[in-house]
């Protein structure tokens, strides 16, 4: 439930509005009689809305709205006169006010008022959250069949609620599986909230999870909601679940079980609606039996689980891969787009990366793209540490028998395709096959299309 503070010097007035909002917009409100204490409720509470009277002795609401700004506090402000002075409420808006409205206004146009203010902070979040994630992240690119099947799975558990296990080794893609759960489940429209359990102090996790209240700690100098609040109607994801300390993981579990949420230093039950889709590249039934991960919380969000094939399981997805990361890197750096020679797939698709997957990947292509002063990545342009030798056979996969064959015949396509251009009789005739009808068969076979 949103929590609005309304700000105003006349006491009774202050309370009937706020009770009135409450009534018909179903908010929580507060109230303060002056732009001090709005300030320090606005420090000390987590207001999710702040409706402001302008006229007020001493600090009054221009000056409010000036120190909210300094400080760039997000928070939604909207003011509200008497005096039909809307020259002045202009000069609100300025100074960063949502908007305004007037005091004779109907209490259910305020309530919409505020509605409207709540949905664009959370479009706002939203926006931010989409751009960092632009930055850190890949889609889902590839269409050999371990990718096939995984976009599958995710498409099947979208839809359901229930907590979902992303095993996985580290850099092979796990939080966007996640953003695509919450995309084709609860929607862009919802929040999605990440929290890496390994990143986070140990004495600051409950409060990363749970939220505090202002005092409760050393620095808690305002009341900050928890990843739990944030998330709630869309989706937590506790990447590396399995570093979380033993007492936030008792908590957790009773969170997951209640949907509740307490914050730290406070005694407040606050109803949480959130799904929780957790990742780790541990295997958390070894951490189970060695006593380092509660049995009772991996029973709870292993409801679904779904596996991340490594790259070295995909490696005939490296050109398609390779081409999108050297779009996005290229644009980031702000050069030109280069091409990846066909001799230089081949030496990627020949690497294990056993290291960090798709992560890796990444780095070294940007890698290449700096060294490369033309428009071709050439060979001569690929690390050292990645040439043949530097990693492990195709064999050395992990799979069934068929499932390796698949995946090495696929491969083997690809690359020729790749080294001819993508003509379909030369491929055929460089491979050694009957016409290129044979060649065709065995790209549908296996869903090679040139992207």
């Amino acid at each position: 439930m949103a929590l609005v503070l309304v700000v105003d010097d006349v006491l009774p007035l202050a309370k009937q509005y706020a009770y009135d909002l409450g009534r018909v917009g179903g908010y929580e409100t507060i109230v303060a009689t002056g732009g001090e204490q709005a300030l320090r409720m606005i420090a000390g509470e987590a207001i999710d809305c702040v409706i402001l009277d302008l006229e007020m002795p001493g600090v009054d609401g221009f000056e409010v709205l000036r120190r909210l700004k300094e400080k760039n506090d997000p928070t939604p402000v909207i003011v509200y006169t008497g005096t039909g002075d809307y020259d002045r409420c202009a000069q609100a808006i300025r100074l960063g006010a949502y908007s305004f409205i007037d005091k004779a206004e109907s209490m259910e146009r305020v309530a919409r008022e505020v509605a409207n203010a709540l949905e664009r902070s959370r479009l706002e979040r939203e926006v931010r959250t989409l751009r960092r994630g632009l930055e850190t992240g890949s889609p889902i690119v590839g269409s050999s069949a371990p990718v096939r099947e995984l976009r599958a799975t995710i498409e099947r558990l979208a839809p359901v609620p229930s907590p979902v296990l992303i095993t996985g080794e580290s850099g092979s893609g796990k939080e966007l599986v996640a953003r695509e759960l919450h995309r084709l489940g609860p929607g862009d429209s919802k929040p999605f909230i990440a929290l890496n359990s390994s990143a986070i102090p140990e004495h600051l996790v409950e409060s990363e999870l749970f939220g505090h209240e202002r005092g409760a700690f050393t620095g808690a100098d305002r009341t900050r909601k928890g990843a739990f609040e944030l998330a709630s109607g869309g989706t937590l994801f506790l990447d590396e679940i399995g570093e979380l300390p033993a007492g936030a993981q008792a908590k957790l579990l009773r969170v997951i079980e209640e949907r509740v949420v307490t914050r730290v230093g406070g005694g407040r039950t606050i109803a949480v609606d959130a799904r929780v889709v957790a990742a780790t590249n541990r295997d958390l039934e070894e951490e189970v039996r060695r006593k380092g991960f509660r049995k009772d919380l991996l029973f709870r969000i292993d409801v679904h689980q779904i596996r991340v094939p490594p790259l070295r399981e995909r490696r005939s997805d490296i050109p398609e891969l390779a081409a999108h990361l050297v779009k996005r890197i290229c644009g980031r750096l702000g050069v030109r787009e280069k091409r990846i020679d066909p001799g230089t797939l081949d030496l990627l698709m020949a690497y294990d990366w056993k290291r960090n997957n798709i992560r890796e990947l990444r780095n070294i292509i940007e890698r290449m793209i700096i060294a490369s002063d033309g428009d071709t990545i050439a060979p001569d342009a690929v690390p050292a540490e990645i040439r043949p030798g530097a990693g492990e056979s195709v064999a050395a996969g992990t799979g069934s028998f068929q499932d390796l064959k698949a995946e090495a015949e696929r491969r083997i396509i690809v690359s020729a395709l790749e080294r001819t251009g993508w003509q379909i009789t030369r491929t055929a005739a460089d491979l050694g096959l009957a016409d290129h009808a044979s060649l065709l068969k065995i790209m549908r076979r296996h869903d090679i299309r040139r992207k």
